[in-house]
């Protein structure tokens, strides 16, 4: 059976892991690095980077550089969030024709999940040079308070990157299953996941156990989940932006926020002296040459203490510690009933945060695993478990993040599926019509706590037709709510007297219908392609050049001894493949390195035969002095 691949699909990193040996591992990048960045660019000669490579070149091409797209999935543009990013990141965005999202990339529009399958398109070709095989399958992960458009939109992520993706599972949910992986004992713990661009907060229960193979067993629970899809690492570095701009405008009277260049330059900046405060308590600001004026370059110098960074963001640490006050409360539970708090996500690296959290919980968090990497160990883990390959038996029980209902009379939100229900799960009501005589009834499907149906998220909207003219509250309309083991949800409507029936699966604003998915697809296999085509020219440009390097030293060193006629044919061997160099025919590079290649053999050959004759000639020279000097003595 081929290996699953787990991936942590991050607002700012990504991270892939996979199990081997019965023990899940971190699978390192191209570059070699343990985590790439989620960020996509478009250079100006039309080359596509992902990872370090787009994140080295975002100051010199903002515009073109797309980062924290995980903040745009799944969403409808119109969305307040959206709405307040859309004033801050410099590439630009506009509403699609459903009322998406969609993200100018060079001359092109693309889909957030577009974007984000370039990011998992890199992370699978890495995997897949790394380990030798093709990887086509992958458990791939999400904020545990995603609605139901922004799972699905990461599916399809997935599916255009060239995956089955097997399951979409809650990043708490898989970093309590790398937790909990060797644990002994029962334990209920919570997950406060606080990453890039998003914040969730999970209680669980681990019931773990050994059978009599002495392999692990069990079961985690999820008990509640909270949070907030837009609070996160990014907003953190955003107040330090802020500060920053706000402090060289009363300094200079120049206002850098309508300064592209300089934006990214101070964005980077912020987030190094983000990273800098978790382990000083001062860091400085330095930005030579930011901007200048009719007297000449500016330059932006500041100290930042860790103090004024946490009076800064304070409001932002409060609402997490608020969300997961609610969050343990939905639980049933106290903070004294909680056995350990596990961190995930590098801004709990704060010591502000980690400060915070002991507080409310009142014992230290548990530091075992590395905040960065335990999502994708999770993820790994996962797909073992579902491969046979795990060595363990794990039964994952989630929950529905939010409750789903249907908008009834009144335009009252009738909820069918409370939030915290284990999934995967359904649920049917009977309803019936609110006028004599209607013949149809529109399924308008929510998501969402609010009791009036106008304050909660429009899933999808469908049509029953055909019903038989009866007085109002006579029909029976059977409603039918279906979510899968990834969360998403499938919607029904039956007229039990006719039997006809209508049903959806929610597409919400991901808006991507399957034949736009398989047209990304090819695209996406395009470039795939392309990319292959580009490393395999490095590669040959790079043998090309290995190749003269060698030769042209074997023809310097060996000067007299090679034939004229025979060092002029390799100086033009050389000079053909230099010119072959410069165009993009791999297989005209590949037959004029081996014409070089098979000519410098020859020359190689001639003067190995020269030099072991000059050896043999001064071996017997040697010999014949040896002998004389012999004659001599005796005399």
């Amino acid at each position: 059976m081929s290996k699953i691949l787990g991936i942590d699909l991050g607002t700012t990193n990504s991270a892939m892991a996979i199990v081997e040996n019965g023990e899940p591992k971190i699978i390192e990048n191209k570059e070699g690095a343990r985590t790439t960045p989620s960020i996509v660019a478009l250079t100006k000669s039309g080359e596509r980077m992902v990872g370090i490579l787009a994140k080295r070149q975002a100051v010199t091409n903002p515009h073109n550089t797309i980062f924290s797209v995980k903040r745009l999935i799944g969403r409808k543009f119109s969305d307040p969030e959206v709405q307040r990013d859309k004033k801050l990141i410099p590439y630009e965005i506009r509403e699609s024709s459903d009322g998406g999202v969609e993200v100018k990339f060079g001359n092109d529009w693309k889909k957030p999940a577009e974007i984000s399958a370039m990011i998992l398109q890199k992370l699978k070709a890495d995997a897949e040079a790394k380990l030798g095989e093709t990887i086509t399958e992958a458990i791939i992960t999400c904020p545990a308070y995603f609605d139901d458009a922004q799972r699905k939109a990461t599916k399809i992520a997935g599916e255009i990157a060239g995956f089955n993706v097997r399951r979409v599972i809650n990043e708490p949910t898989a970093a309590a299953l790398a937790y909990g992986l060797n644990r002994k004992k029962d334990e209920k713990i919570v997950v406060y996941d606080f990453g890039g661009g998003t914040f969730d907060i999970t209680v669980m229960e681990i019931v773990m156990s050994q059978n009599d193979g002495n392999e692990s067993q069990g079961s985690i629970e999820v008990k509640a989940t909270g949070g907030d899809t837009h609070l996160g690492g990014d907003d953190f570095d955003q107040k330090i932006m802020d500060w920053i701009v706000s402090e060289f405008k009363k300094d200079n009277g120049i206002d850098l926020s309508k300064d592209q260049l300089a934006l990214q330059r101070i964005k980077e900046a912020s987030e190094k002296a983000k990273i800098e405060l978790s382990s000083s308590i001062e860091t400085e600001i330095n930005l030579p040459f930011i901007t200048s004026d009719q007297s000449g370059p500016k330059h932006l110098l500041y100290k930042l203490s860790r103090s004024k960074f946490e009076s800064m963001v304070q409001e932002y640490i409060d609402k997490s510690i608020e969300l997961t006050k609610k969050t343990l409360k939905e639980a049933g539970l106290d903070p004294k009933d909680i056995n350990e708090v596990v961190l995930v996500g590098g801004q709990t690296r704060m010591p502000k945060i980690i400060e915070e959290v002991k507080k409310f919980f009142g014992k230290e968090p548990n530091k075992e695993v590395n905040p960065d990497e335990v999502v994708a160990i999770g993820a790994a883990v996962q797909g073992g478990i579902i491969s046979g390959t795990a060595g363990k038996d794990v039964l994952l029980l989630d929950v529905t993040p939010l409750s789903l209902g249907i908008e009834t009379f009144g335009g009252v939100n009738t909820i069918l599926i409370p939030k915290n229900t284990t999934v995967p799960t359904s649920k049917n009501q009977i309803f019936s019509t609110a006028a004599d005589n209607q013949t149809s009834v529109e399924v308008h499907v929510l998501q969402g706590e609010r009791p009036m149906a106008q304050d909660n998220k429009t899933l999808g909207r469908f049509i029953l037709d055909g019903i038989p003219p009866a007085p109002r509250g006579i029909p029976q309309i059977e409603v039918t709510f279906d979510i899968d083991a990834n969360g998403i949800l499938s919607v029904s409507a039956k007229d039990k007297a006719t039997g006809k029936s209508q049903s959806i699966r929610i597409e919400g604003s991901s808006g991507i219908s399957k034949e736009e998915i398989e047209r990304m697809k090819k695209d996406a296999e395009i470039h795939a392609q392309e990319d292959k085509k580009k490393q395999e020219l490095i590669e040959v440009r790079n043998s090309a050049d290995s190749l003269i390097y060698a030769c042209e030293k074997t023809l310097k060193e060996a000067g007299d001894k090679i034939k004229p006629e025979e060092k002029k044919e390799i100086e033009d061997k050389i000079t053909t493949l230099k010119e072959s160099q410069k165009t993009d025919n791999i297989e005209e590079i590949k037959t004029k390195t081996k014409d070089l290649s098979d000519a410098i053999q020859k020359v190689g050959a001639e003067l190995y035969k020269q030099q072991s004759s000059q050896n043999s000639q001064d071996k017997k020279e040697d010999n014949d002095k040896n002998a004389e000097e012999g004659k001599y003595t005796e005399k």
